[in-house]
Order: C-alpha cells, then structure tokens, then sequence
C-alpha cells in the first residue's frame, strides 16, 4: 500500500471508500458483487485481452460464481485489501469470469490448472495467464497470510510478477508444448462399438452401499450416473441396477443434504452420511433430482418421493422464478455473511417457537441439544419412524411454522442469472414429472412455459444475456438443451412447426460446433473461439454433456424424417463417443445410456388423429419417459400403435394393456 493511502487510513480508520472498476457494466450478478473492489476488474472480452497485449502484463484470471461460499471469502480477504489490490492493478490485468456465463472458458482453465499444478480444480479458480491469455501456473483458494501449508496470496502475486518479468519470453514460448498436452489429454482408444451394460455394471463397486451415492467424501449425488443405471434396470430387470437408485434417494431425500421445510437439495454433502451440506443450492442439482426421482417414479411407486418431488418442484417454481417468469441459478451457502445461518436451528429456540408440537417434530427429526453443525442443527429425518395421519398433520403445522420463523431471517443471496440451458432442463423434466403426478394443470402450465421459452429463442439463441454479437455468448447446451425442448413439444403435442424448427436448429448445430479436427461438438462454435485451445469437453459435468444429448436428438430426426443425413450424423458421432468410453467411462454415462439407446432404437408410431387421443398419447410418454421415439402419423383409421426395435415390429396395438404387454415381451421381463 502507498505510504500516503497507509497514513490515510491511521488517521481515518472509519472511512470506506466507495470504489467501482469495469464489472459496474456487467449484467453477471456475481460480477456485479466485484464492482466495487479495490481492485481494477475487467470482463473478459476482446478489450480487456488487447490490454494485456499491448501493456504485456500477465493476467490474473479469477474464476467463480455468485453462490460459492470460498469464492466470497477469497473476496472479503484479499479483493477488498488495498494492499493487494494495489499489487494486483499496478502487475497484472486484472480479470473476474462468472464460470456459469462462460462454461468454456471455466472447463479450459480448471483442466489446464491440473496440466501445470497437478492441483484438482474448483472455486475460486486463481490462473495466472500471460499476456496471450495462455495459462502458465495457478491454484483456487488462496488465504491472505499464509495458513495450513497455503502460501500468502500477497506473495504468491509478487513471485508470479518477479518470474514473469524475469522469463516473459520463456513462458510466452510454452503456448505449443500446451497445446499439445491439450491435445493429448483426452485418451481413447480403437474401439468403435462395444456393449455397454459392462460399464454399468463396473461403476457399481464404488457404490456406498450403506449411505448411498459413492464412497467416500465430500460426496456430491452426481444424479445422472444413476440416471443410466435405472435405465438398464429397465432394459433389464436386474435388481442390481436398481437398488444404488433406490438409496441414493432415500438417503439424499431425508438427510441433512435436503432442506425439510421447502424442499430442495443443497449442492454436496462435506461428510459421507449427506448430513453436512454446503449449503448453496443450484438449479442444475435440483433438475436432475427431479429428473431421476420422476424416472424411478415411472417404475416404482413411493409416496414417500413423490412427496419429495412435489415439494421441490413448488421450491424451484416458486423461490427460483425471475421476474421474466423463468427460473435462476441458485441460493448462496451463506446470509449475513455466514455460511448455513438461514438453515439451522438452535434447539431452545426451535422449542420456544414450536411450543406443545416440539416433541412431535423432535420425535421425527433429529435435533439435538449440541447440535450437528457450530451447535446448530441441521435438521434430518430420523429413520423407521412412523406416525399417525393425525400426528403428520400437526407435523406440517409444525414445519408451516418453522418457515414462517424462517422467512423472517434475512435471505441468502439469489443468483437470477437465467441460463437458457439449465431452463431447457427444467422444463423438460416438469413435463414428464406432470405425466407421472397426473397433474393436468402441472402439465398445461409446463406447455405454456415451453412455448413461452422457445419464442423467447425465435431469433436469437444466448445463454445469459443478449450482449454484443462480437462476444461469446451461446454454447453446445443451450442449443441442444433447447432442441430437447422443441422434440418434447413434437413428442407429446404433435406439434409439427416445433419439429421443422428441432431440424433446422440440428442442422445448425453441426455447423457451429462441430470440431472437425476429432469429430466431436466443441462448447463453443467453431467461428468465435477466443480461447487459446478449442474447448472440446468430453466428459459429463453439471447436467449431461451437450454431445450426448444431441446424439439422442439426431436419432429421434432419423426415425421421424427417415433422412440418411441424420444417420451419417449418429454413426460419426457414435464412433468418436466409443472411442473415448473405455478411458473416461466413469464420468461419460449419460453417453454410455444414450450410445445403447441408439444401438436398441426403439420407435412408437401412433396412427390416427391427435386431438382424438390426447389422453393416450401423454400415457404413452409416461411409459416410454423419452427412451424412444414417438411418431406421429395423423390418419383417418381407428386409433393403434405399432412398436419398432430396430427393424422388428410389434402388429397394431389397440390400448395402453397391449402397449404394457408388448413392451414386457421386449425386454423379457419376467
């Protein structure tokens, strides 16, 4: 700090300046949490990259989002310091990326920190970059004095200035030998088909098949590798597939993981039993909760998750929705600058407000004297437990009043960031999770949000926010996610425009994203790349990674149009995603699900007119839950439908008791 600004604050130790840098004309609500720091910010854009060329200053990359607890800490501790602010704005360029507005870049800079540190990634994500943005070294949470093995940020900043100054064109020259790592590090193999089911059943050895989920800690519920496992329980009937399915949300459903009051579930767990939460909670967990429990639902009746369900649904429709009526990001971990303080419950006090119903909620959830997190509690359900239909309705009073106590706290900070692919997700898995409800308005209300989303996509398709064309601002996901969108509305609608439109935005997927270097779908297009590599990402992430899903898109528009090209599409496709299995299969099963469906394609063409058979046709989706294509052929005949696998077709089946029947000879269900 200048020794002026030091003596400043001596004498004026009360005085807080009010600062602000270029984030103030940013749109991201976690950047906008940066604009007034001390330090100099700016977005990443071409603007802010020309700088650093021009000054030929390395850059300092900091990587976060608007809910993460440490990355608001890194925050409190050293980019609101003067001191190293000063260091910061007078050695580097200074730039702050909210990861859930540039995906790409986010996925690019945590594989390259593990490439030149060996470090696992995760936020705050702290690169140093040179001045061609190209990484050279890094880390994530850095403490401002140095603690438990971390050096100090402060030093870290000076010795990565000093190295830079002293080896700028040493480092300036690795930018080849990094991009050949890159292009390494995805390994595969020669395999271009192979059965698939083995992978399944490999995954189950990790299984925690006391608690659920996988072993070890923290433990985070990664949905969608369950998602495959009940798909081959229903392809094959093994109990084995089906019972990690069943733990997993028995115990996700009632340990601490889960918020009681309103539903929901936080992000992971910091033990292995899921009763410690990290508290955020974002969209893209609740989606794929959602999404497996209305899958499992389809097969096996819970009123227990259907509960569940229910709640979590009316938490995100309700608490998540924007003022556009779409839904945001996610729940800070933290309110009042402490983490978990609008969640837990000090138990005298949590007696005091329940009066005469405590020893009913206590008898229900645990809640102890001490606690189970800073002598707080974070409430979970106690196990085997049953009550009267008299004492569930003095629970739900007792849980109504609870949230009302709750309400008045001061709530965690709401990221309203509307992430166009996450929306796609969401209402996708409401349409199906209406059909398994049998709730008509669910539906109807779903529909309507479906058309008001892709309307909202007529002439323009970006993730966030609608900025300057010149900037990277749509992604594989959003498009592909959109795409699913406009196949469920044909699927369960018979809704012909939103077909032609899936095929023309299909198509245009391929030309933008298509990598043809490795044929694979890179996440951001091909043409607007200002990355220092093509962000090919292979693996599965926060949702299903976009690739897969568009292979599921191309094989319904093969059944439906009949068009080879779309054909071609899936056998390139499905022979890169092959290749790339046998090395990476643990973190690619939402392809491993899809590459079988494909393999086993199924279709259902339902003759006769739509309007007449309303009814059956959304009960035709219940049973088939998007694993197979629906086809519509309007016709004058008397209402049937002919089942396909590959080729070999059912006669004309006349109700749903015919459909069930065949579909149990299908997969020899026992």
């Amino acid at each position: 700090m200048p020794q002026w600004l030091e003596e400043f604050f001596q004498e004026n130790p009360t005085v807080i300046f009010k600062l602000s840098n270029q984030l103030k004309y940013e749109n991201s609500p976690y950047l906008k949490q940066h604009s007034e720091n001390p330090v100099s910010w700016y977005a990443w854009n071409k603007k802010s990259l020309e700088i650093a060329k021009k000054e030929r200053k390395p850059i300092f990359l900091s990587v976060g989002y608007a809910t993460c607890h440490w990355c608001h800490v890194m925050a409190h501790e050293s980019f609101e310091n003067c001191e190293i602010a000063e260091i910061l704005n007078r050695e580097f360029i200074n730039i702050k990326v909210d990861r859930e507005e540039r995906p790409d870049l986010d996925s690019t800079y945590q594989k390259s920190l593990a490439i030149l540190t060996g470090a696992q990634g995760g936020w705050p994500l702290s690169m140093f970059l040179d001045e061609n943005a190209v990484p050279f070294t890094g880390g994530t949470y850095f403490p401002p004095q140095e603690v438990g093995g971390r050096p100090s940020f402060k030093n870290i900043i000076l010795n990565v200035s000093k190295v830079y100054k002293e080896n700028r064109e040493k480092i300036i020259s690795q930018v080849s030998e990094l991009k050949l790592v890159f292009k390494d590090l995805n390994r595969k193999n020669a395999v271009l088909k192979q059965d698939l089911k083995p992978y399944a059943e490999k995954i189950l050895q990790y299984i925690d098949e006391q608690n659920g989920g996988f072993k070890g800690s923290p433990k985070f519920p990664q949905f969608y590798i369950f998602q495959t496992l009940l798909y081959f329980y229903k392809t094959t009937r093994e109990k084995k597939f089906i019972d990690p399915v069943i733990k997993l949300l028995n115990k996700v459903s009632s340990k601490g993981i889960y918020d009681h009051l309103k539903g929901g579930i936080s992000r992971y767990t910091v033990d292995d039993k899921w009763n410690i939460p990290h508290f955020e909670k974002m969209l893209y967990d609740n989606v794929q909760y959602v999404t497996l429990i209305t899958h499992y639902l389809g097969i096996k009746n819970s009123d227990y998750l259907k509960k569940k369900l229910i709640q979590t649904m009316n938490f995100i429709n309700n608490d998540f929705k924007t003022d556009d009526y779409l839904i945001g990001s996610a729940l800070d971990a933290d309110s009042e600058g402490i983490e978990g303080k609008y969640y837990t419950w000090d138990y005298n006090l949590t007696k005091e407000i329940l009066k005469d119903k405590f020893d009913l909620f206590k008898k229900f959830f645990n809640i102890t004297e001490e606690g189970n997190f800073k002598g707080l509690n974070i409430l979970s359900e106690k196990e085997n437990i049953k009550i009267s239909s008299e004492e569930q309705k003095n629970l739900n009073i007792a849980i109504q009043v609870l949230n009302n106590e709750r309400d008045r706290r001061i709530k965690p900070f709401f990221d309203n960031k509307e992430q166009t692919d996450l929306n796609c997700y969401w209402f996708y898995s409401n349409i199906f999770a209406s059909l398994i409800l049998s709730d008509e308005n669910k539906y109807n209300s779903t529909i309507k949000s479906i058309k008001f989303l892709i309307n909202k996509f007529d002439k323009k398709i970006y993730h966030c926010f609608n900025k300057n064309s010149a900037e990277v601002n749509v992604f594989l996901e959003d498009y592909v996610y959109l795409l699913q969108l406009l196949m469920t509305l044909y699927e369960f609608e018979n809704d012909s425009s939103s077909l032609e439109k899936c095929k023309l935005l299909a198509e245009e997927v391929w030309e933008l994203f298509l990598n043809k270097d490795n044929n694979f779908l890179q996440k951001n297009t091909v043409y607007d790349n200002d990355l220092f590599v093509s962000p090919v990402d292979i693996v599965d992430n926060n949702i299903p990674n976009g690739n897969s899903i568009y292979l599921m898109i191309c094989n319904k528009l093969k059944n439906i149009t009949g068009n080879k090209n779309w054909k071609l599409k899936i056998d390139l496709l499905s022979k890169t995603y092959h290749s790339y299995i046998n090395f990476n299969y643990s973190q690619m099963f939402s392809y491993i699900k899809i590459l079988d469906i494909c393999e086993n394609d199924i279709t259902v063409t339902i003759y006769g007119y739509y309007k007449k058979n309303k009814n059956l046709i959304k009960q035709i989706n219940k049973i088939f839950m998007g694993d197979a294509t629906i086809i519509h052929k309007d016709s004058s005949e008397d209402f049937c439908v002919v089942i396909c696998r590959n080729q070999t077709c059912s006669h004309k089946l006349r109700d749903l008791n015919e459909i069930s029947k065949y579909m149990d000879s299908l997969f020899d269900v026992q």
